[in-house]
């Protein structure tokens, strides 16, 4: 259940598409060393401090737990579809699925006539605790449910009371995934946005170093287009998982392609 009204709701998106639209180059929107926006205070503080609010305890069913030692430990929620969201968190997701958001967000980023993922695939909440990590790598191309090209990543970060030496900075490399060229503190209502293709790594491979109790929060979504990826940034032109720097490229089963239905 939508927490504000509808017509509050609409001048929050409203505004977040604006602030998409006006991002300034070389402060909030970058090309190097692939597309990306970073927008602090994105929310208004009261659907920030409501996704903070919301936000599930592990020990609530909705979670799954990632562990594969050398290349992901999180854990990440199982939606299925907007039904599965957390009251407190349903209105934020709708934000970043609106027309509003994705029309201005296409724009600025110059890939056109993106659409949202409904069925959350891979999509939703992260949670990281101390010791946790994400290796450097590639994001999956395809959308299984769908067909579609996986386009766009956006993440929110809701993390208050994040401190320099915890760890846990959101890492882009360079267009082999062996330099980091630059990290992003994970800060509280900040937006991350940055374009997906086969050369975009990216990670936190650093075991997290959080105190007892704090964690590493976020919502992830993904978008997609009808459109393939431009050629420049095709590596592997199959249907692929995410693909791991620690793997030499490959999946977590082994393999650098995958079936798909």
């Amino acid at each position: 259940m939508s927490m504000f009204k509808q017509d509050e709701l609409k001048c929050m998106a409203e505004n977040c598409a604006q602030k998409i639209t006006q991002t300034v180059e070389g402060t909030q929107y970058f090309n190097e060393p692939f597309r990306h926006i970073v927008i602090d205070e994105f929310f208004d503080s009261k659907l920030a401090n409501a996704c903070l609010e919301y936000f599930p305890a592990l020990d609530d069913p909705s979670w799954e737990h990632a562990n594969d030692a050398d290349i992901e430990v999180k854990f990440r929620t199982t939606w299925r579809s907007e039904f599965d969201v957390p009251e407190g968190i349903v209105d934020a997701v709708r934000i970043l699925n609106s027309a509003l958001f994705l029309k201005a967000l296409g724009d600025r980023i110059g890939i056109p006539k993106i659409i949202p993922d409904p069925y959350f695939t891979g999509g939703g909440l992260n949670v990281t605790t101390t010791g946790g990590l994400l290796d450097v790598h590639v994001d999956g191309n395809y959308h299984d449910a769908t067909g579609l090209n996986r386009r766009i990543n956006a993440i929110l970060y809701l993390n208050p009371d994040w401190q320099a030496g915890w760890g846990g900075e959101f890492g882009l490399y360079d267009t082999h995934g062996d330099v980091c060229l630059k990290e992003v503190a994970p800060l509280f209502n900040r937006l991350v946005v940055f374009d997906s293709h086969d050369a975009s790594f990216h990670g936190l491979p650093a075991p997290l170093a959080f105190p007892p109790g704090k964690t590493r929060k976020s919502i992830i979504l993904y978008y997609y287009t009808k459109a393939a990826r431009p050629n420049e940034q095709v590596v592997v032109s199959e249907p692929h998982s995410a693909l791991w720097k620690k793997r030499d490229l490959l999946d977590k089963r082994g393999n650098k392609t995958r079936n798909f239905n």
